[in-house]
């Protein structure tokens, strides 16, 4: 019996703040190895520190075996998962809702089992989603979540289905691109599980090697022998164990045949599995915060007392993060998946679904094998050597509750010889031999891409400028390759008709026209019907948004002579039938799409309404029933039946699953844009609207709707657009180009259509024409601040107009003196123009109230008492407060928290007051919890141990001196550029070289200052670019900056360090002042000052 309901569950939450109204582009942000741009999503920063009951609206679904519980309120995901039998969570289970900034938009939770798609980390993942229940004739229920998501307009379901006698979740994945043009995506489903020093996760035994995101370093596994994540693996080290991992770490498997991933608990031997198709879910992965201080502040940050806890991924149509796969238009993937708990079982060593089998060595000629089984079964189990000699076989039944352990004698039989085989009723159903007992090769870490000059071929140009658009980097543009691929060849089809469909994904159609003619002219010079028809069907993409129907329609149909695009090609043609009123054609196009693609859901939507509107009501409504089964949130054929029967019921019905979202509103009256059915669309729009579903942009749409349909009331829809609060309305569809640039022309006195089609052209960098948006906007109303705001941004790093973009930032801030985020942003600015500290601190000591607001106010604040030299202030106000770091941003709390003490420290070692300098310094070497980050294993500790070493000097303990000096030679020695918080820092080396002075070992202290001064020399006039594989960027960036000026500053600060342990004071001195020229926030040239004071007293 499976049962499933609808429950209101209070819950424990730390509530998040308010999302930010201002638009974030973030357009270089580096997250999870890909882009992390966040936009058309709002960004919240900013989480409770105290928790409140909070009622959620759950979904529970249970049969004898176990028990989930799905929250639809935050993203669909599993939020309890219950093993009836054990009587345990074999999923972590967080007893609070505690979010921490890990989110691509901020909050994101830890526990249960969180879906990652289109990408990582999933950006709706604290958001709603729709959900219902379906009960199916087999007896099992499905509890469905479903969502269009905002960024790339795809559309993602998951079923979660328990069936009667079965002991596993069985997730169905469907994947569907809504959209004209191809998309890509990763599916991670993310399951935690608790644990401890006894953890271990099971990876199949194929597996002998492991990669990090973007496969840029390779480990051997289970056991480590090399350095990974800046660890030093050497003695061998087995990483499957929880217990053995300091330092935050990811990693991957690749090529592994079986089906298989999970982990095991060798206390109260349980665990959990997840089987999949690993043709399909090759994806097999394990992260953990780590298992030190680090690693457990996160674990505070993330829940109250659950403690902590693993991630085991697992990854379908992807292997790697990040590792995208394509969706054609209007493709649809599905895929199922099994999470499912198991016991006494140990260390997996294949599986299915339905069964799980372990076998090992026992000695003295013995084997100790057990199967279990998440249903009922009748088997047989024969265990054999490779001779045919039998050792067991015997039927048995096995169920969740008895598995099946035995031990058997194999008389002597060499363990890598025996094979077990499980069948039943005959037919194989799981097989089990040793791997062969070889080494094999570890792979190779991948290689970043070479700069467009360096490639030496047309095809390698595109190929890689394609690889970065489908892994959607973060530092590496695509068009730098298709661009110098056309100077060397103009006529190259592939890199023409790439540029074009890059600007149709921009909204630049006139643009992409000219190089789809050129790609499209090649492919047709000696034969009009070429072996690719993607140029031909993109260029009619080009034409209908130009509004050049009648020429996209002969471009669509020729694309579908290639059977490739007659899917998107027909469905093409349909949109443009429908709008001419050739009925029958219609309804033959959209057939012959569906032949090509019998899920194409907004087909079956279309084909519903050319039904409709040419009366044959009966087979409409078996083909919306029919369609139903496919997607229960085909909304399209929900509104269809809608305007067949009349009947409120059904509208209601739609109106509860769009649950006021407008963006699912959004979604389906666009549908009936492309096929002008303009009164069907301004329907949904006026029900959104009943519904109070509405952004400034369902106005605009509407609008444009009317405008175009030749309806009345366009005039009063862009009115009251234009009158809407602009607060979170960041447009990003290539219909809302047509929509805003239509408002611009009916409406010229609306400042906030060019505004909005600003925001949406720097998102799509298409910097020059949002420039000249949010210009037009500013010239209609000079008073709405945000748009001042993004003009500094654009001013700044655009076009390098620094005087402009202060300006335009002040003027910002001056017309709302409550905008928090625009004073981070403006002080952020001063910070870049080198502003005196105590200006800075003085402007943003006048607003208090929104420095409270906000950690990195707050952060600056103190970093600017430190660095006007008041250590006391700096210390209360950092003591005072809980800090709520994003992930990738630690070090940075901890940076002032520890620079006050030593600062002070040094007062006091100058002062004489020995026992205060220690107790000072002894605070660095401890975080406390309200930093919101604990200290990473291998923390460099150099200078806090040699001034302890100080201060035991002046006290006359010598012992002690000598023994703080030596811990303050450890670490490494090799200078980096030291992009992240966690690299070798420059002054933590000169300070070991200092410790070594004192310790009498003056040559190699001095091999310390010359790797400083060798690193600074050689590499001071490099030419920097941000790392290719860069999985995360400590800075939310907002002005850019240059890295040859951060390298020159860093390698000029090693010159300055290290020349002064040389005893060249004068030519460090000289060094130390070009580093304060070019830049008066480097806070290591402060610290340096203030130990010269010192040394010289």
């Amino acid at each position: 019996m499976v049962k499933a309901w609808k429950e209101q569950v209070v819950i424990p939450t730390y509530e998040v703040g308010k999302p930010e109204k201002n638009p974030i582009f973030l357009e270089k942000r580096v997250y999870q190895g890909s882009s992390g741009v966040v936009y058309p999503y709002p960004v919240i920063e900013s989480i409770s520190d105290e928790k409140k009951d909070k009622a959620y609206n759950a979904v529970f679904i249970e049969n004898e075996y176990i028990k989930v519980m799905i929250l639809p309120e935050l993203g669909g995901r599993v939020q309890m998962a219950y093993d009836k039998i054990k009587n345990r969570h074999f999923i972590y289970y967080n007893h609070v809702i505690k979010p921490a900034l890990v989110g691509l938009a901020g909050p994101w939770i830890s526990g249960g089992i969180e879906f990652n798609w289109p990408q990582h980390h999933r950006p709706s993942t604290f958001m709603p989603v729709d959900c219902t229940i379906e009960e199916n004739a087999d007896g099992s229920v499905t509890v469905w979540v479903s969502e269009m998501e905002r960024m790339f307009h795809q559309k993602g379901m998951a079923g979660f289905t328990l069936r009667p006698g079965h002991a596993y979740l069985e997730i169905k994945g469907v994947l569907y691109n809504r959209t004209d043009v191809p998309q890509t995506f990763l599916w991670w489903a993310n399951p935690a599980v608790a644990v401890n020093d006894h953890y271990q996760s099971v990876f199949p035994p194929d597996i002998n090697a492991v990669f990090d995101h973007g496969k840029r370093a390779v480990s051997s596994f289970p056991i480590a022998t090399g350095t990974y994540y800046k660890m030093d693996y050497s003695a061998g080290v087995d990483i499957s164990n929880y217990k053995n991992i300091k330092v935050p770490t990811s990693y991957m498997a690749v090529n592994s045949r079986f089906d298989f991933e999970g982990g095991y608990e060798n206390d109260t031997h349980a665990g959990m599995l997840h089987v999949a198709n690993h043709h399909v879910s090759p994806g097999k992965k394990q992260w953990t915060w780590g298992n030190g201080d680090f690693g457990r502040a996160w674990d505070r940050n993330l829940t109250d007392e659950d403690g902590p806890y693993i991630e085991l991924m697992a990854g379908v149509y992807t292997e790697n993060q990040p590792d995208f796969t394509w969706l054609q238009p209007y493709e649809e993937k599905s895929f199922t998946q099994y999470f499912l708990p198991y016991r006494e079982l140990g260390i997996v060593k294949n599986a299915t679904k339905d069964l799980l089998m372990n076998i090992d060595p026992e000695g003295n000629g013995k084997v100790h094998f057990r199967i279990f089984a998440t249903s009922r079964q009748e088997v047989r189990v024969t265990l054999k050597g490779e001779d045919g000699k039998v050792y067991y076989d015997r039927e048995v039944t096995v169920t969740p509750e008895q598995l099946l352990d035995e031990t058997a004698d194999t008389e002597g039989e060499s363990f890598g010889r025996l094979c077990l085989s499980v069948t039943s009723k005959g037919r194989e159903v799981l097989y089990w031999h040793a791997e062969p007992d070889e080494v094999k090769p570890v792979p190779d870490a991948a290689e970043a891409a070479l700069l467009p000059e360096d490639i030496k071929t047309t095809e390698q140009l595109y190929l890689t400028g394609l690889h970065l658009e489908q892994y959607r980097h973060a530092t590496y543009n695509p068009v730098d390759y298709y661009e110098e691929a056309l100077r060397r060849d103009p006529m190259d089809v592939r890199n023409n008709n790439a540029l074009g469909l890059w600007y149709i994904r921009k909204g630049r159609f006139d643009k992409a026209e000219q190089y789809l003619r050129t790609a499209v002219k090649v492919l047709q010079k000696r034969n009009p019907n070429p072996y690719d028809g993607e140029p031909i069907y993109n260029l009619g993409l080009a034409l209908k948004y130009q509004g050049r129907i009648g020429e996209a329609y002969g471009r669509f149909y020729k694309s579908t002579w290639n059977g490739a695009w007659q899917d998107a090609g027909y469905f093409a043609c349909a949109q443009i039938s429908v709008m001419q009123g050739r009925w029958e054609d219609a309804l033959y196009e959209t057939d012959r799409s569906l032949i090509r693609n019998w899920h194409n859901h907004k087909a079956r939507a279309l084909k519903t309404t050319v039904l409709r509107r040419t009366g044959r009501r009966e087979e409409a409504l078996r083909l919306i029933d029919e369609s139903l089964d496919i997607d229960k949130f085909n909304f399209g054929c929900r509104f269809e039946k809608y305007l067949l029967t009349g009947a409120e019921e059904d509208l209601n019905v739609l109106k509860e699953l769009m649950r006021r979202d407008a963006n699912n509103y959004d979604e389906i009256a666009l549908d009936y844009c492309g096929a002008g059915c303009w009164e069907e669309a301004a329907c949904l729009w006026r029900i959104a609207v009943g519904e109070q579903a509405v952004t400034p942009m369902t106005y605009y749409y509407l609008g444009w709707c009317l405008k175009q349909g030749g309806l009345d009331g366009s005039e009063q829809a862009f009115a009251e657009a234009a009158a809407c609060c602009p607060d979170y309305c960041f447009p990003n569809r290539l219909e809302a180009v047509l929509a805003l640039q239509c408002a611009i022309g009916e409406n010229p006195g609306d400042a906030k259509a060019p505004y909005y089609l600003g925001n949406l052209y720097y998102d799509k960098r298409q910097y020059d024409l949002a420039i000249s948006g949010w210009e037009a906007s500013a010239r209609l109303d000079g008073n709405f601040p945000t748009v001042w705001r993004n003009l500094a941004l654009a001013y700044f790093n655009k076009k390098d107009d620094k005087r402009l973009a202060v300006e335009c930032m002040e003027r910002a801030f001056a017309l709302d003196t409550t905008d928090a985020r625009i004073l981070m942003e403006l002080d952020q600015l001063y910070k870049r123009m080198q502003r005196p500290h105590a200006e800075r601190l003085a402007f943003l000591q006048q607003y208090p109230q929104l420095i409270a607001g906000r950690d990195d106010l707050l952060l600056e604040e103190i970093t600017l008492l430190n660095q006007t030299g008041d250590y006391t202030q700096a210390k209360e106000l950092l003591d005072g407060h809980i800090f709520h770091p994003w992930e990738g941003g630690e070090g940075k709390v901890s940076a002032q928290y520890q620079f006050a003490r030593v600062e002070l420290a040094k007062n006091a070692l100058a002062e004489h007051r020995w026992q205060d300098a220690v107790s000072l310094l002894d605070e660095c070497l401890v975080y406390p919890h309200h930093l919101g980050e604990g200290k990473l294993y291998g923390a460099q500790e150099n200078d806090f141990y040699y001034f302890l070493g100080c201060a035991y000097e002046g006290m006359g303990d010598a012992g002690k001196a000598k023994e703080c000096w030596e811990k303050a030679t450890a670490g490494p020695t090799e200078p980096v550029a030291a992009l992240y918080y966690n690299d070798a820092k420059p002054d933590k080396i000169f300070y070991q070289g200092l410790a070594l002075l004192k310790l009498g070992r003056k040559d190699e202290a001095n091999g310390r200052f010359y790797k400083l001064t060798n690193y600074g020399e050689k590499h001071l006039f490099d030419k920097v670019k941000m790392d290719y594989f860069a999985v995360s960027l400590p800075d939310l960036l907002i002005w850019e900056d240059s890295l040859d000026l951060r390298n020159e500053i860093h390698c000029k600060y090693m010159l300055a360090l290290g020349y002064y342990g040389l005893g060249k004071k004068e030519k460090s001195l000289r060094f130390l002042s070009e580093v304060e020229r070019l830049d008066n926030n480097h806070q290591g040239i402060q610290a340096f000052r203030s130990l010269i004071n010192l040394m010289s007293l």
